[in-house]
């Protein structure tokens, strides 16, 4: 069995990722662009390849939120999550390179997409990276 997290620290997460990235793409081509997409890259690599747990914005969650709204009532599955990040975290990486390179088109077009991705988690409760996910489970088992 998988481990289980709490579906409402991703979401939360979800949340200051999407600002974080409207900020970047409100700024590009800009140093603070630049500066800011490199530490939500490395956010969506920890999230990514070292675990949910070592998320800055789920440790955020964990220490400041949760003990202020309860435990959850239902947990669900890591992998889904943590490939979203993955996700992301290509994403990221494709819009660094672009903005350090002058390519602000192809930036402004990565960044949006996980700007798209992160609103749909935060406003909607819907994971695209964790569909994605669950698809491709799907298609390869």
């Amino acid at each position: 069995m998988s481990k289980q997290i709490d579906p409402r620290g991703p979401r939360f997460g979800a949340v200051i990722t999407t600002v974080v990235l409207a900020i970047i793409l409100l700024t590009i081509p800009s140093t603070i662009a630049i500066v800011l997409l490199a530490i939500q890259t490395v956010v969506f690599g920890l999230g990514a390849f070292v675990g949910l747990h070592a998320q800055p914005y789920g440790i955020i969650y964990r220490k400041f939120v949760l003990a202020r709204i309860g435990k959850p009532t239902e947990l669900e599955p890591v992998e889904p999550p943590q490939f979203a990040q993955l996700v992301g975290f290509l994403f990221a990486v494709v819009g660094l390179i672009a903005l350090l390179s002058g390519a602000d088109l192809v930036a402004t077009i990565a960044v949006g997409f996980a700007l798209a991705a992160a609103f749909l988690n935060a406003a909607f409760n819907f994971c695209l990276g964790c569909e994605m996910y669950l698809i491709g489970k799907r298609i390869f088992s």
